[in-house]
């Protein structure tokens, strides 16, 4: 048998599988499991209505981001219902795993939370043949800050309070600074359990984003996937850390804020500077994410978040979930199904799903030119 080249064999090692994953997968129900694939997920949505097959058929394989898994369990369910001849199989994992299976030419997009670096759209040029990777922003929301204090139902943070409790420098729930931010409070001493995620994540690197820029002095790591602080435990993606956090008294960490609802998990809010602390939620979060500017170019619409804004009623820790695509050089077998999914995500439909289940839909102005892309997409 002839020995395929190591980068062919590799290639076709995530390929398979990616494939067994999403076979054993496509059936079961959407969940929190970051490990699993969205072949019809749950939700109380009903069926899309206006959703554009344009003669989409066979299987989409993709993957990345757990951010929007539960959107797009939500996505998946409606568009599966409305387009029968067609099979959506994401894999959740993380962001990083995601372009990784995209620039290796496994998956027809990819989810990240954070845009493309240079290196990664020069390694998209081996598998879009005419053209390169481009973020398509899809997703926004609030990342959100989830503790397990039962003494304390309405906790209060900042920038730099929170950054020194991820760092390991404020260790005990009554610590001075907690106790400022939260005069009525009955703060327990009890020791600070932090939690965040184990693997490369997009989520890690917003809450980096966001403490560098809002609490320089007091968080100095880059802002990168990988988690950079001491101390506290890791854990797989977004449903893990959220299920520690529920299940560890004393615990504080970080999720999208869908995972906190869904779970009843008590969630921070975050005094910014404006007249009053900041909660958690779909609209405030909206109100961040409208300030962004397209930092992109071309057919790249990755954005410029604002992370230390201090403007009234805008929660500043968000992050942005793109579609990462090939812009020209698709795969014929999947070009059509890329074109009529994301179509039907970037429409009004798809983005009202996301109001309603903790997310932020994509600002109208930046909306109309990513679905100006998708259109164009070949």
């Amino acid at each position: 048998m002839m020995k395929l080249p190591r980068k062919n064999r590799l290639r076709a090692s995530a390929l398979g599988a990616l494939a067994v994953s999403g076979a054993l997968l496509l059936t079961a129900c959407g969940s929190d499991n970051n490990t699993g694939t969205t072949g019809g997920g749950g939700g109380n949505n009903t069926s899309a209505k206006n959703v554009k097959c344009d003669g989409a058929k066979g299987k989409l394989l993709a993957a990345g981001s757990s951010a929007q898994k539960n959107a797009m369990d939500l996505w998946v369910k409606n568009y599966m219902a409305a387009c029968g001849g067609v099979e959506i199989n994401y894999k959740s994992s993380s962001s990083g795993e995601g372009i990784t299976s995209f620039t290796q030419g496994v998956v027809g997009f990819a989810g990240s939370d954070s845009a493309l670096k240079p290196e990664e759209v020069a390694d998209s040029k081996k598998v879009c043949t005419s053209g390169q990777g481009v973020n398509l922003p899809m997703v926004g929301g609030p990342i959100a800050i989830g503790y397990n204090l039962p003494e304390v139902k309405d906790l209060v943070v900042d920038a730099p309070t929170l950054a020194k409790i991820f760092d390991d420098k404020i260790k005990k729930w009554n610590d001075p600074a907690l106790k400022k931010l939260n005069p009525s409070a009955a703060l327990p001493d009890k020791a600070i359990q932090t939690v965040h995620r184990s693997g490369d994540s997009g989520t890690t690197q917003n809450l980096g984003k966001y403490l560098g820029k809002a609490a320089p002095n007091d968080w100095k790591y880059e802002a990168e996937k990988a988690w950079p602080a001491k101390g506290g435990q890791g854990a797989n993606g977004s449903a893990g850390v959220a299920a520690q956090v529920k299940q560890v008294e004393g615990s504080i960490g970080y999720f999208e804020l869908s995972y906190a609802t869904s779970q009843s998990i008590p969630t921070a809010k975050l005094n910014t500077g404006a007249a009053a602390p900041v909660a958690a939620n779909s609209e405030n979060a909206s109100k961040a994410i409208a300030a962004a500017k397209i930092k992109g170019t071309g057919k790249d619409l990755a954005l410029g978040l604002d992370y230390a804004t201090k403007a009234e009623g805008a929660y500043p820790i968000v992050l942005v979930t793109y579609e990462i695509v090939c812009d020209a050089g698709n795969k014929p077998e999947t070009l059509g199904n890329v074109k009529s999914f994301l179509g039907y995500t970037a429409s009004d439909e798809g983005q009202k799903i996301l109001s309603e289940n903790g997310y932020a839909p994509i600002p109208a102005e930046i909306n109309t030119k990513v679905r100006e892309v998708i259109a164009g997409l070949k």
